[in-house]
């Protein structure tokens, strides 16, 4: 587990990306993900995105140097490691929060699924059968 003690709220949860070029620490409990079935994120992940959001002040990059943005929407840019492609953060620009992929964090998160959004939009292989809350949008 990487989750380490640490001085926001005793727990801090470690990350990178695949090539470990990316590396980032969220300080503090995460929040219940949510997965993104639109049509966006299933372009940029290959499936569905699944992500927490925790505040910029929580999150700690290194390797910056290694990350590169692309501007998806007027108000949306999409982080990824531009050594390995690997998707890391979803960023609404003019908020304070800024999503992060549950697949790149190294070990348990200590959180489970909370929803399930733009499922009018999911891929038609596969299905959504868990039982976890599911919105149209």
């Amino acid at each position: 587990m990487s989750t380490i003690p640490g001085p926001a709220e005793g727990v801090r949860h470690q990350g990178s990306c695949l090539c470990g070029a990316v590396k980032f620490v969220v300080a503090g409990p995460l929040v219940a993900p949510v997965a993104c079935h639109c049509s966006q994120c299933r372009r940029q992940s290959g499936h569905y995105w699944t992500a927490t959001d925790v505040p910029r002040a929580a999150l700690t990059i290194t390797g910056a140097e290694s990350l590169t943005w692309f501007r998806s929407s007027p108000k949306v840019r999409r982080g990824f490691c531009r050594t390995c492609g690997s998707a890391l953060f979803w960023d609404p620009i003019a908020r304070d929060r800024i999503a992060v992929a549950m697949g790149a964090f190294d070990g348990p998160t200590d959180t489970a699924l909370a929803m399930h959004i733009y499922v009018a939009d999911k891929g038609d292989y596969y299905e959504i059968a868990d039982g976890v809350q599911q919105n149209q949008q």
